[in-house]
């Protein structure tokens, strides 16, 4: 089943159960999808593709649930917060730590990498293999911590 199917079978469910907050993020993740398709000019998205706009979702509401944070915003963080769990839903299940670690070390013997000056390689390679199942910040952290 496509994510733009499991996103309309929701949708359904969510119109049912008179889910109002639900039914609007999942109509916005389902027009962001159907804009990325008609930006990249083909119907259905690679899983690769649809990873890369649910990951751009997520990012954007996790920004603005630290600038709401910021600016003292209770009733907003609330509402994002029910938003990114809504999101991460749909996103595949995230790299434990210790497997992210594991995967870091493969790639650095992959790359051949020995010190900090080769962290451009390594994180290049590493990224797509982490793509949606990891934080970017966090793989960068731990990629300088195997290389120092």
């Amino acid at each position: 089943m496509s994510l733009l199917d499991r996103l309309n079978d929701d949708m359904k469910q969510a119109m049912k159960n008179k889910e109002k907050e639900k039914l609007s993020v999942l109509r916005m993740l389902k027009a962001a999808l159907q804009n990325e398709a008609i930006k990249l000019g083909k119907s259905p998205l690679s899983e690769d593709e649809e990873l890369t706009v649910l990951s751009r979702e997520l990012k954007q509401r996790k920004d603005s649930l630290q600038e709401f944070e910021n600016a003292g915003r209770s009733d907003l963080v609330e509402k994002v917060k029910t938003e990114i769990d809504i999101v991460q839903s749909y996103m595949p299940k995230p790299l434990t730590e210790e497997e992210l670690r594991e995967l870091i070390e493969q790639t650095i013997k992959e790359v051949g990498a020995s010190s900090k000056a080769d962290m451009g390689k390594v994180m290049g390679a590493i990224m797509p293999k982490v793509k949606g199942r990891a934080d970017g910040s966090l793989v960068n952290k731990l990629v300088q911590q195997q290389l120092s």
